[in-house]
């Protein structure tokens, strides 16, 4: 589109207003009457009030407006709130679960040794076993078989 100045509008359409200068008083505008009677008291009047139709819906527009964005202010914020709340609750048992880790992998470091431990005991205890079979077996079951061969000689 092409943009104007408004002083191109006016050059273009002499009666053209801008919105942004008030209207100069034309000699087209009715005059004060000069000796005007006063109104007759038990009619009631009202106020005279500056009545600027485009101006109030402008003005409500743009208070709409800052309202709506500070209700989205706030709600951001409380979201922000209980996403730090959140994050730090979830911060906490994260530490906490680090640390039960922590004590878990010590203790199966711990079990760990011990069931070596126990390894190493039982293959100790399964060869003594093994030696007590034989030392028993050599001196017992051998010397047995032995001498009554030399008897029957």
């Amino acid at each position: 589109m092409n943009e104007r100045a408004p002083e191109a509008v006016k050059k273009i359409i002499p009666f053209a207003k801008d919105p942004y200068v008030p209207a100069p008083k034309s000699a087209f505008a009715p005059q004060p009457k000069a000796a005007a009677a006063p109104p007759p008291k038990d009619i009631p009047y009202a106020p005279a009030r500056d009545v600027r139709p485009d101006g109030d819906t402008v003005e409500r527009s743009g208070q709409a407006i800052v309202a709506l964005l500070q209700q989205a202010a706030d709600s951001a914020n409380s979201n922000c709130d209980r996403a730090m709340e959140y994050a730090h609750k979830i911060s906490v048992q994260l530490r906490a679960s680090d640390e039960r880790i922590k004590e878990l992998e010590g203790d199966l470091r711990h079990f760990q040794d011990r069931a070596e431990r126990a390894e190493e005991r039982a293959q100790r205890a399964e060869s003594w076993l093994v030696r007590i079979y034989k030392d028993v077996e050599q001196r017992f079951f051998e010397q047995k078989a032995a001498p009554p061969q030399q008897s029957q000689r």
